[in-house]
């Protein structure tokens, strides 16, 4: 199928690893021009890719992005805000509502859900001036499945699903269209990497790193698939969002996590 994505201009944030890597790879792969927001490059990333070395904790960083991608291409028809999860020296995940601090908090806020909120900010303008574009918020299933594990986390995904809504309300009329593409467990380096979750829910399991990812978490999380999702698997969701053959998709959730979520 022809996502009729070639030639468009998409930004993406996030995009040096994990999920955000596979989208703008994705993005790249069906002919977008992308720029690839992120604190530093990856290899990984195609060589056509641009990027831009951006700290999203820094209020600056998204007019910034936005303004190298209108220098390089003209305008920005796609936004993937998919820079979230642990602020920079956090590890999650965390036990506890008294766990975090207000420090906690408030990083937890300006990471995953303030950095987004000013992106949209900064894209919003230029976007119009093009009569229109697709804006795609990557959540979470935390969003939706409150319990006493990253409360901090839960509720600042729960605010982008809120904010996805009322922006899709308000300029739907003007042509962009916003959407969120709500992940469960996704295989990236926060499950992987050493000292990350499968080794936190190791210790706390009594369990081993490899046995967590492969048992423990589907098992906890009750996945009706039995495994982590692989990060192509939200990229291809994500693409098929930002593509004009979704034009009547927008103030949608699109749950990617292998059966977690129950609810009706």
């Amino acid at each position: 199928m022809d996502l009729q994505l070639s030639g468009r201009v998409a930004v993406v944030t996030g995009a040096s690893k994990g999920i955000g890597l596979a989208v703008a790879t994705t993005l790249a792969e069906e002919g977008a021009h992308v720029v690839a927001a992120s604190r530093t490059r990856t290899d990984a990333l195609p060589d056509k890719v641009v990027h831009v070395a951006a700290d999203l904790m820094d209020p600056e960083a998204p007019a910034r992005v936005v303004a190298r991608a209108v220098e390089e291409f003209g305008g920005v028809d796609i936004l993937v805000n998919n820079a979230g999860g642990p602020p920079p020296g956090v590890t999650l995940p965390r036990a506890g509502f008294l766990t975090p601090s207000d420090e906690d908090w408030a990083a937890m806020f300006e990471f995953n859900l303030f950095s987004v909120v000013r992106m949209i900010r900064s894209v919003l303008p230029v976007m119009l001036e093009r009569g229109g574009g697709s804006i795609v918020n990557v959540s979470s299933t935390m969003s939706r499945q409150a319990g006493p594990v990253n409360v901090d986390y839960g509720a600042a995904k729960a605010a982008v699903n809120q904010l996805t809504k009322a922006l899709s309300e308000e300029y739907g009329p003007q042509g962009v269209r916003v959407n969120t593409v709500m992940p469960g467990a996704v295989l990236t380096d926060w499950w992987t990497k050493e000292g990350g979750a499968a080794e936190v829910f190791a210790g706390m399991a009594g369990s081993d790193k490899e046995s967590v990812i492969a048992e423990v978490a589907p098992a906890m999380m009750k996945l009706v698939t039995g495994r982590l999702i692989h990060p192509q698997e939200i990229a291809d969701a994500v693409a098929l969002l930002a593509s004009p053959r979704s034009g009547s998709t927008t103030g949608a959730e699109f749950v990617i996590d292998g059966g977690q979520l129950k609810e009706i």
